[in-house]
């Protein structure tokens, strides 16, 4: 039975970059994955936030985002339009409410979003807030609720309380070439080798993973909670 999986990320590229082989390994077998993205991924480069003046920029970046969907095979894609690294400046109850309301139209069984402790503050209050809109009441859907880690971010913050150890692996060598394809659909928030968000390292990662548990290639997931 086909199924139907949501992916919520912080910003443009995090949802490729966390999950995007595991995406079109889901797309592959008929499952319809849904995307959406909560921060709009570009006035933090300025001073002070501008989205007037960052116009070209966020246009480019959502016809990235775009390219990249349709090369993964996604069913949906939604931007909304928080802003950049600044989701700490945002009452949490306001980032939930989206996020109910795009899992209430869709009522997933799988969903991929955040490691709770990632560096970036975005992406762990996009990861604080998925886990509200998914709590475990009575009549909940949900039986999988799994965290991505993010190249350039998760591994990036020193002496975290929670550091990111998967327990949870997807097999991807047969994906993993177009997530890179995706990846470079994102040209612009990509960057040359040794930087942890190149191509390279990107491949390296998913090696690595995949080696760990003894195939070619994997994404890797912390569960954060599963129901059978």
């Amino acid at each position: 039975m086909n199924r139907i999986v949501a992916v919520i990320a912080a910003h443009p590229d995090d949802e490729v970059l966390g999950c995007g082989a595991t995406i079109a390994r889901h797309a592959l077998a008929g499952d319809q994955v849904h995307i959406l993205i909560v921060s709009e991924g570009a006035t933090s480069r300025d001073a002070v936030r501008s989205r007037s003046n960052a116009q070209v920029e966020l246009s480019d970046l959502a016809m990235s985002a775009r390219n990249a969907h349709s090369i993964l095979g996604s069913a949906s894609l939604e931007m909304l339009a928080f802003p950049d690294n600044r989701l700490d400046s945002v009452d949490l109850l306001d980032v939930v409410k989206p996020i109910e309301a795009f899992l209430g139209k869709l009522a997933p069984a799988t969903i991929y979003t955040h490691f709770p402790d990632d560096l970036n503050i975005d992406h762990r209050i996009v990861s604080d807030a998925v886990q509200v809109a998914c709590r475990p009441i009575p009549g909940c859907g949900i039986k999988q609720l799994l965290m991505f880690e993010v190249a350039s971010s998760t591994e990036w913050r020193v002496a975290s309380p929670v550091a990111f150890s998967p327990n949870y692996f997807v097999e991807v060598s047969a994906t993993l070439e177009v997530k890179k394809r995706a990846l470079s659909a994102y040209a612009s928030e990509m960057r040359p080798w040794p930087h942890a968000r190149s191509l390279e390292a990107v491949e390296s990662l998913a090696k690595w993973r995949g080696a760990s548990v003894g195939v070619i290639a994997a994404e890797a997931f912390v569960l954060g909670r599963a129901i059978v």
